[in-house]
């Protein structure tokens, strides 16, 4: 009988001990690139289980686009803004981007600036470009967009990293989460404007709204002159409505005509 009554404790324990294991690798912090992806995963599962990532619209994209004058197919531009945690879509209408639709991001990883290295749990920032094939519709984050990181602006500097995304759920280990349902509406976006011929899409990914104020509050910064650098590029696609020609040379982005000496920021082909 005495065996019988601790045999009827042990279920219980083994489960009270698979929990605390569990929140142990749920929070406990790990620099470890593999942990904080499988993590990643797992916290990703259980906001899928539960819905917690899901806030379905009442009406269509296509409805909402039309809404404002826009249609999937037309040419985009995606706009990424850290501090906000804002990612707009721009899209084309008679020859000029213009602002369609914002959403909130869910969650980022790190603090303003960029990626440096694998497994530093940082959101890239920089100019970007994604072709068909960084198109993933069977993600392990329900869908996502590989944003080409390292570019060759990265590479310049020797900055690492693999699979930095804009996908669904709402965990990022370096990615840019945004919800099933608004990754949805994004993957429709960019994919049918990659369809209607678009060769590839610009991502724009800066630390905040790049204005003389925000820039001037944040001239401390040990990246004051890498964000200075990329409100050049920023001023001259808000100021033209297209997307400038980017590149990478002599350690800094520079937008338009360049000589052979630069290497173009490029997608996947």
């Amino acid at each position: 009988m005495r065996r019988k009554g601790r045999r009827r404790w042990v279920i219980p324990l083994v489960v009270v001990a698979a929990l605390v294991s569990g929140a142990t690798f749920l929070f406990l912090r790990s620099d470890h690139p593999l942990v904080e992806s499988a993590r990643s995963f797992l916290v990703s599962r259980i906001y899928a289980f539960l819905h917690l990532d899901r806030t379905f619209p009442g009406e269509s994209i296509q409805e909402r686009l039309q809404g404002r004058g826009f249609a999937v197919g037309d040419p985009v531009v995606i706009r990424i803004f850290k501090e906000e945690s804002k990612l707009e879509i721009w899209m084309e209408k008679q020859g000029r981007f213009l602002l369609a639709l914002t959403y909130d991001i869910c969650a980022w990883s790190g603090k303003l600036g960029p990626k440096l290295r694998e497994g530093d749990n940082q959101s890239p920032e920089g100019f970007y470009l994604a072709s068909s094939r960084q198109l993933n519709p069977r993600s392990n984050y329900h869908r996502a967009i590989n944003i080409g990181f390292p570019n060759a602006y990265d590479l310049e500097h020797g900055r690492t990293g693999t699979y930095l995304m804009i996908h669904g759920a709402c965990v990022s280990i370096g990615c840019y989460a945004m919800t099933d349902a608004v990754a949805d509406d994004i993957f429709r976006i960019v994919e049918g404007a990659l369809n209607a011929g678009q060769a590839s899409v610009p991502i724009h990914i800066l630390p905040f709204r790049m204005t003389p104020e925000n820039l001037a509050r944040h001239r401390g910064s040990n990246w004051a002159d890498f964000w200075n650098n990329l409100a050049e590029g920023d001023r001259m696609f808000l100021r033209s409505g297209a997307q400038p020609r980017v590149s990478a040379c002599q350690g800094r982005y520079v937008f338009g005509e360049t000589d052979a000496s630069c290497r173009a920021i490029t997608s996947w082909q």
